[in-house]
């Protein structure tokens, strides 16, 4: 698609975070004023871990244009192991994107830690530039019929 086909176009993101880590660095990053989209949702996770990554897909189906999944830093895990277990999780998941036609590129997987509120909006602001790129996702009807659930999109 064409820069000028999407400037107008505001990309929905959701974001599935670890409350102890990336919780705290996204809201670190407002208290510090730093600048970064405000097109994305948050959902608080007590851990990465506990992410049913079909949620990911309802996202999708839901009208969601690009996901942001955050956690811990490795060995930094409130829960001991619980960003490795969604880590393993992802690597699976991204097999059934591709079965779906699913972009990678809408989907983000990274590690911010309750300091790096300057990494969170980084993170974000190069999520929803990539969103705007890519345009508006359009398959949530073939995501809603993988998932057996009505489209309310129309």
């Amino acid at each position: 698609m064409s820069n000028d086909s999407n400037s107008a176009f505001e990309p929905r993101i959701i974001a599935f975070v670890c409350n102890w880590c990336t919780y705290a660095g996204a809201d670190l990053t407002g208290t510090s004023r730093l600048k970064y989209a405000t097109n994305v949702r948050i959902v608080r996770f007590p851990c990465t871990g506990r992410i049913d990554f079909m949620l990911l897909l309802k996202a999708f189906a839901g009208g969601a244009d690009g996901i942001i999944v955050s956690g811990c830093h490795p060995n930094d895990c409130h829960y001991t192991s619980g960003n490795f277990h969604a880590r393993r999780r992802w690597m699976v998941f991204r097999g059934l994107l591709d079965t779906l036609g699913i972009d990678i590129r809408r989907i983000r997987y990274s590690w911010v830690s309750a300091a790096e509120g300057a990494k969170w909006a980084d993170l974000v602001n190069d999520t929803v530039a990539t969103i705007r790129e890519l345009g508006p996702y359009t398959e949530y009807k073939k995501v809603a019929d993988y998932l057996g659930k009505e489209v309310e999109n129309e």
